[in-house]
């Protein structure tokens, strides 16, 4: 692995890459993004936080999880089936035992695959119909996720093209919607291991929680600072105890994000024990056993993020409803502790159950800032309980989010004397480049792209 080091004087950068949450073909909008803000920063590191993948993307239609541990495309999203007749895609039919039905159509003996799928239901033998048509012979399920693969890799090469390009190393880690398209955290990560620069470790805790040490500019290898990747789960919940809630998403997408669900999950109890475990790993590494500076990332925020903003009426300018837990509830940035330049564009759509983990990364030293993605319309960075709590939007621009002018990257910019008085700013798409040295604003600078 690649040993990340402070630069000779001192600085170390790093992109955040939020919420890109696009299918197989990667918009160009979205390459061109990437690259200019990697030519604009030059940085020393990039960190995808999460949704890379748009899971639900009809390219994936055949694949779709909806959950953890259901079966891939049984129960695909009615906004899916929608995007996806309106793309011209269509669903495969799929034989689940032993190629039965590919052989009765191939000899002649069954040419009928809908009448087989009946007579057959008692045995899930198919799970979607199809036509006559030869093109639209039923297929297996194997089949299906290696072409469901080939699609991931094709996802990634595309909004990864710019940073193997500058040759920056990158680390990823997940987010709620990944997932989906059928393909795991584990086996995504192995993906992203085939691309030259991947930071991500073969033995970590688990997928996308991992800790990338930066040394000291003398060459001492002292860990002068770390970047923690936290994989902060994606659904809570059964998904079978909450079926009837289904039709209410079709109605109200965003607002119940997934019916089938409990709200979003948490980072995992071994995750959260593994924030303190780590810094004292690094202190060992040291030699003096103090926890070294350190910033985190991860996808999905706690409910600690609501602690940057202030409650007000609802008629309040530019006031923003909470979600779930929080719904009733009306808020706006609460500029007191947030910094220049912050912006709040919807709810924070944090878990129902708080795990303490703003609590853990207190608890261990060392931690002076955790960043997420999620949301993408909000880009706030404010203050509280001790640590920064921040976010970036997305960059991307086949999802939901704010103006396009608005998308952007966060830089950050870290100096090895105080990692902790780090200058972050967002590089956005309209993009002009404002030199604010005294700010460490949220959302000043930009350049074009």
């Amino acid at each position: 692995m690649t040993n990340l080091r402070f630069r000779e004087d001192g600085s170390f950068r790093v992109l955040q890459m939020a919420d890109i949450q696009d299918g197989p073909n990667v918009l160009p909008d979205t390459i061109r993004l990437i690259r200019e803000a990697i030519r604009k920063a030059d940085p020393d590191l990039v960190v995808f936080t999460g949704d890379q993948i748009r899971g639900y993307d009809p390219a994936y239609i055949d694949t779709f999880l909806r959950r953890r541990g259901e079966e891939p495309g049984a129960r695909v999203r009615a906004v899916t089936e929608v995007e996806a007749k309106l793309r011209g895609i269509k669903r495969r039919a799929r034989n689940r035992v032993n190629n039965r039905l590919l052989a009765m159509k191939s000899d002649g003996s069954n040419p009928d695959v809908q009448q087989t799928a009946s007579t057959a239901s008692t045995t899930s033998t198919l799970v979607y119909s199809t036509t006559s048509d030869p093109q639209d012979v039923p297929t297996t399920l194997d089949e299906l996720m290696d072409e469901t693969r080939d699609k991931v890799r094709r996802t990634f090469a595309g909004f990864l093209g710019p940073v193997i390009e500058a040759e920056v190393p990158f680390a990823a880690t997940y987010g709620n919607h990944d997932f989906q398209c059928g393909i795991l955290a584990d086996e995504q990560d192995g993906i992203y291991r085939e691309f030259p620069g991947c930071l991500n470790p073969v033995d970590s805790l688990e997928p996308g929680t991992f800790a990338l040490p930066i040394e000291a500019s003398d060459g001492s290898g002292r860990v002068a600072m770390s970047v923690m990747m936290v994989n902060s789960g994606d659904y809570a919940g059964k998904p079978e105890e909450n079926d009837a809630q289904y039709p209410a998403y079709v109605v109200n997408p965003r607002g119940l994000d997934l019916a089938d669900s409990d709200g979003y999950g948490t980072p995992s109890p071994e995750a959260i024990d593994w924030l303190g475990a780590v810094q004292s790993e690094l202190g060992e590494r040291n030699g003096d056993g103090k926890p070294v500076p350190a910033i985190a990332f991860q996808h999905i925020p706690p409910q600690e993020f609501y602690d940057c903003l202030k409650e007000v009426p609802a008629w309040t300018p530019n006031a923003v409803e909470g979600a779930r837990t929080h719904a009733g509830h009306c808020y706006v940035l609460n500029h007191e502790i947030c910094r220049p330049g912050s912006r709040l564009g919807e709810a924070i759509g944090c878990a129902d159950e708080n795990v303490g983990e703003v609590d853990a990364l207190r608890e261990a030293g060392g931690y002076f800032a955790l960043f997420c993605g999620h949301d993408h319309k909000n880009a706030f960075v404010g203050h509280a309980h001790g640590i920064d709590l921040g976010y970036a939007p997305t960059c991307g621009f086949e999802c939901y989010g704010p103006k396009s002018r608005y998308r952007g990257i966060r830089l950050f910019e870290f100096h090895e004397s105080n990692p902790a008085g780090y200058v972050t700013r967002m590089l956005t798409w309209v993009i002009w480049w404002a030199d604010t040295p005294a700010t460490r604003c949220a959302s000043g600078s930009r350049t074009t792209a």
